[in-house]
């Protein structure tokens, strides 16, 4: 083997690294060189915290193998048809509680607004989405408790009702004629091309190939979800011990409006995804960020995270881009509020 095919080799075995992981051992790395006493410490931090999370993530990973082996998926299909208040509403519904991600929900956009889906029904299932489906509601369980993951699932729906029903209102005055792009993105690689098509096969395993499938996205899932704990779990232990409890209180603690429209904007850079962000939501509350604050950089975050707008800005003009981006930050704020007021009255 000459040199030049090592060296093509190694660069295309570089390029096939996962960057998480990579991340994390960099990091870690970077830990033993500036401050070694600390390694042990983040370390057993990170895999108390794994393994606290453990059953939830193995019930996830579980659920969604099931609807994918099963093609229950496709039942959402069903959510885009007949009236369109009640295409709102499921839409709502299916954008809070199925399992897509935020890759996989471009062609399934495409295919809506394709067949003419109104907007307002797209839109509703676009600002839910990206907020809550069945693993993230596991997982934010596991970290901040079902109160927050049981009202964070209600700030997906309520935000997708409100976005669907102002889009329908817009529409009807005159706005939103025109909204595809010209050429549009179909995909990413990781959705279904087709996602009308088939019926569900509920006793999956009874058959090799969905069997195959369900172990299939158990072992993807598990390990997908398993990386971003991990960077999680890392991050908030680090945060703990090097940025000072007084910082975070200053910035997004106490009472009123000001920490929660703060919150809205910092989730946008911040943010990673919905299986990473109750950990170190949870780090920054232990250090003084109010539960409105948190579940409106939660909210906003996965609205504005990249993969959730990259999925709007690929297929439909600027000015539905903008009023995506408007409705998520806007509803994150009132929800953050709205949170805390509930928080104080069973206080």
């Amino acid at each position: 083997m000459t040199t030049t095919e090592i060296g093509e080799r190694g660069w295309f075995a570089a390029k096939n690294i996962d960057r998480v992981w990579l991340f994390i051992a960099l990091t870690l790395g970077g830990l033993a060189l500036v401050d070694p006493e600390q390694l042990p410490p983040t370390l057993l931090f990170a895999i108390k915290a794994v393994l606290s999370t453990a059953p939830y993530m193995v019930l996830a990973v579980a659920a969604i193998g099931f609807l994918k082996a099963t093609g229950a998926e496709k039942l959402v299909a069903s959510a885009f048809q007949g009236n369109e208040t009640r295409m709102i509403i499921l839409a709502s519904l299916v954008g809070g509680l199925a399992p897509f991600c935020s890759c996989e929900i471009i062609p399934f956009i495409a295919a809506l607004l394709a067949v003419g889906t109104p907007l307002s029904a797209v839109m509703a299932l676009w600002l839910a989405s990206p907020i809550m489906d069945p693993s993230i509601f596991l997982i934010t369980a596991g970290e901040l408790g079902w109160t927050f993951a049981i009202a964070k699932t209600g700030a997906a729906v309520a935000l997708g009702l409100a976005g669907g029903f102002v889009v329908r209102a817009s529409v009807r005055a005159g706005y939103f004629q025109d909204v595809l792009l010209p050429k549009t993105q179909a995909g990413c690689g990781c959705g279904a091309s087709l996602p009308f098509e088939g019926k569900p096969f509920w006793r999956f395993w009874q058959e090799n190939e969905r069997t195959k499938m369900f172990w299939t996205e158990v072992r993807t899932n598990g390990l997908f979800l398993l990386k971003w704990l991990a960077l999680a779990y890392l991050f908030e232990s680090l945060m703990i011990r090097y940025i000072p409890a007084e910082t975070i209180a200053g910035v997004v603690g106490g009472t009123g409006i000001q920490p929660i429209v703060i919150s809205a904007f910092v989730g946008a850079p911040a943010y990673l995804n919905g299986y990473a962000a109750p950990a170190i939501v949870s780090g920054l509350m232990a250090q003084g960020m109010t539960a409105g604050a948190a579940m409106t950089f939660m909210v906003a975050g996965g609205v504005t995270s990249i993969p959730a707008m990259t999925a709007v800005f690929a297929l439909v003009k600027r000015s539905v881009f903008a009023t995506y981006v408007g409705l998520g930050i806007g509803g994150a704020i009132f929800t953050g509020l709205l949170f805390n007021s509930y928080l104080s009255v069973l206080s």
